[in-house]
């Protein structure tokens, strides 16, 4: 391994590969649009290391790739609109763009 794959950070090692990681045990979380109000507090909430909740258009999405399934964003949420997504799916390209052009948590 190379001195600069050692200093990648687990996250940038998932935006590079969009895979997630293979070790965490909880389902990623999804938001259902049809609830959120957009209020960002599960933005928020996200823990930087996993930086998984962005602005996409007028929706917010999980990257499941980026989400550990920890839940700290579900307490926030004041509609009780994000919950473990089981059968998730990978993320749309256009989903990948958004931490590609604007990150956050970076």
């Amino acid at each position: 391994m190379s001195d600069t794959t050692a200093r990648r950070t687990g996250r940038q090692r998932r935006l590079e590969t969009r895979e997630r990681e293979p070790l965490w045990k909880n389902p990623p979380l999804k938001i259902d649009m049809d609830v959120c109000i957009t209020c960002d507090a599960c933005f928020r909430a996200c823990p930087k290391p996993f930086g998984a909740i962005f602005n996409h258009d007028l929706d917010v999405v999980i990257i499941p790739e980026l989400c550990s399934g920890c839940n700290k964003c579900i307490d926030p949420c004041p509609v009780d609109c994000i919950h473990p997504d089981p059968d998730w799916t990978p993320a749309s390209d256009q989903w990948w763009a958004e931490p590609e052009n604007d990150d956050p948590y970076a």
